[in-house]
């Protein structure tokens, strides 16, 4: 069915770039609430009623609180992750979608995933084992051999031979390799791994959540700029993962510059005008 969508799709457009836009609603203004697109989501969207779901419900499964998350949380950036077995016996590649930087100094990332280490593959097992890993940041350049290495080959198998993606030996820090094609790359140690206590199945562990401290980064020259401190996002063209099986792609990008308290709401004073604006429409 999937290769049938595919067939009548429109080919990939290689010729647009990125590019700026206006925010939906230039003229905003403190207090005003939503833009005019919240109202345009769906026929319905200014009538539709929420609807309050519990994950521990009777009949619904993990699964189905996987999906709707999954399609929820998005865009997610992808963490492409390199690491190798303690022996140096076999390298996995593989990519987790479960991924963010929640701090700058250190540099720190975490990677969640939904495995005990009981039960880990590959590229858990490895992280527990050697406590190391490269990050690659995924551009679009390389997004169909990043979905080979999601196949369900057995340990040892080598993700960099089914993908064709070239592995590059030269990390400072770590002994696994980085991936020649990203344009960004990630040497990492981890920091800790914890476990999640299954709310289903008491006393079985369902998922890890391993926390990573950078330790080099490895940038393309030509999307690093003089500084050394921002990526142009025309030459890194990420890609994100949505719900399912779909992938997103940054091409519409605006600037909203964050505002100051006294200079752009006028401090308390601006606080009680809106304050008042509000009870007012209540």
């Amino acid at each position: 069915m999937i290769c049938q969508r595919q067939t009548s799709r429109p080919d990939w457009d290689t010729a647009p770039s990125v590019y700026f836009t206006k925010s939906p609603d230039p003229n905003w203004k403190f207090g005003n609430g939503a833009n005019s697109t919240h109202a345009q989501a769906s026929p319905t969207a200014a009538t539709a009623k929420h609807i309050a779901i519990d994950p521990e419900a009777f009949g619904r499964s993990f699964v189905d609180n996987y999906k709707l998350c999954i399609s929820a949380v998005v865009p997610r950036p992808i963490a492409f992750i390199s690491t190798r077995a303690r022996d140096a016996s076999s390298e996995n590649l593989a990519p987790m979608s479960f991924f963010q930087l929640v701090n700058a100094e250190p540099p720190i990332f975490v990677v969640g995933i939904t495995s005990s280490i009981a039960e880990a593959k590959d590229t858990l097992r490895n992280l527990v084992e050697t406590r190391e890993c490269v990050l690659n940041i995924v551009s679009e350049g390389i997004i169909e051999a990043l979905n080979s290495t999601s196949i369900d080959a057995p340990y040892g198998v080598s993700e960099w031979d089914v993908s064709g993606l070239t592995p590059v030996y030269d990390c400072e820090t770590v002994s696994c390799a980085r991936v020649k094609e990203c344009i960004f790359s990630i040497e990492a140690k981890v920091e800790s791994i914890r476990e999640f206590d299954s709310r289903r199945m008491p006393g079985v562990k369902s998922g890890s959540l391993v926390t990573l401290e950078a330790t080099r980064f490895w940038a393309r020259e030509d999307a690093l700029n003089e500084e050394k401190n921002q990526l142009n996002l025309q030459v890194l063209r990420p890609m994100s993962r949505l719900g399912g099986i779909t992938y997103g792609r940054v091409m519409q990008i605006m600037e909203l510059p964050r505002p100051f308290f006294e200079q752009d709401l006028q401090g308390m004073e601006g606080i009680s005008k809106l304050k008042k604006k509000r009870a007012g429409k209540e």
